[in-house]
């Protein structure tokens, strides 16, 4: 079951999520020398310069080595992401539609990505009441790709989430190297570029994919606006971990999906959870054209139980007939945490967006 879940997750979470490593922060001010002044400088560099880099990506003892090219013309955003090796993978974006390209799934996921955050920067925002969960402080400057680089550490404050460790270019505040770390501090996933460019023009041919797709089969996803049925809509996380709030509540097509899943997010200001409830598939086989109920592929069980997905996990339940999976890059009792809560409540019960 395990394995089925794994499966299904990928279809769960945004591809963006491949390449989201870092954190966006709020639009206020603080000292030159603030931490947190040089993490919002980080994201207006990801967000608004050309910048073209291959860096490598550890991950569960794996690694993966990956190019990055992001270029911005007359406000209009295009990226894209390579995988070098492995899974042969590619991310195209063009302002709000996302295009993952999966060869070693035989499959093109097309998606709107309405947030047009840039890959490297599209969690969300740091929230005011964040110093209550996390720590952040500047750690001694040090050099990295032969930079002087300022080092900026946001540390947890329980088991309920991840931090980071990032080290940005002094003169561009771009990233050079990112280390996700739990509260204990081991790095769980490291991110760190072997070259990076930030060319004044980036030609189109820099941001075409590579990948064949000769006989891929082609998936869209349905707009974060479908509407679920009234059941689904009804279904909230009845407790939470310190900290974390709805943020949004709508729903999406996923993978195939013949009817849109209740899609819900909740937050801490940094960390993310999102949580999909579909309607759970009936044990009995549909009947084929032909009436023959053989004809037809037999539908998938339920998922059950928690998987790795990247560096963060998902966890699948079932609750009251239907299919509820947390997915997050949080720790595992995070998302097992909100998968379990989760259950259908009367208006009066649903709590305010």
């Amino acid at each position: 079951m395990i394995f089925a879940a794994r499966n299904r997750a990928g279809w769960l979470i945004s591809c963006a999520v491949a390449g989201a490593m870092l954190a966006a922060l709020p639009q206020r001010s603080w000292g030159a020398d603030d931490p947190r002044e040089w993490l919002q400088k980080m994201n207006q560099a990801l967000a608004t310069r050309n910048y073209d880099g291959t860096f490598f990506h550890l991950s569960e003892g794996r690694v993966e080595t990956m190019r990055i090219v992001h270029r911005v013309r007359a406000g209009r955003v295009t990226e894209r992401l390579q995988s070098l090796d492995g899974s042969g993978r590619e991310f195209v974006r063009n302002d709000g539609e996302l295009t993952c390209y999966l060869p070693d799934q035989h499959t093109v996921l097309v998606e709107p990505r309405p947030d047009h955050g840039p890959f490297l920067g599209s969690l969300p925002q740091f929230g005011a009441d964040v110093n209550d969960f996390y720590r952040i402080e500047a750690l001694a400057p040090t050099r990295i790709l032969g930079r002087k680089a300022r080092l900026i550490a946001v540390t947890p404050k329980d088991q309920f989430r991840f931090g980071y460790r990032l080290w940005l270019d002094e003169k561009t505040a771009m990233p050079l190297k990112t280390q996700l770390c739990d509260s204990r501090g081991t790095v769980i996933e490291q991110i760190f570029f072997a070259r990076l460019e930030m060319p004044e023009n980036i030609p189109d041919s820099d941001l075409a994919p590579a990948v064949r797709t000769d006989g891929m089969r082609w998936v869209h996803q349905g707009p974060a606006h479908d509407s679920a049925s009234p059941a689904l809509s009804a279904f909230r996380a009845s407790q939470l971990p310190p900290g974390f709030r709805l943020t949004v509540a709508g729903s999406q097509t996923l993978g195939g999906a013949s009817a849109p899943a209740s899609h819900l997010v909740y937050s801490d200001g940094l960390a993310t959870v999102s949580v999909f409830v579909e309607v759970q598939q009936s044990g009995a086989p549909d009947v084929g054209a032909s009436g023959d109920p053989s004809t037809s592929p037999p539908p998938e069980p339920p998922m059950q139980g928690l998987a790795r997905v990247g560096s963060g996990f998902a966890y699948s339940t079932v609750v009251q007939g239907h299919q509820v999976t947390a997915v997050g890059e949080v720790p595992a009792q995070t998302v097992e945490f909100i998968a379990h809560s989760v259950k259908s409540l009367s208006g009066t019960q649903l709590p305010p967006h």
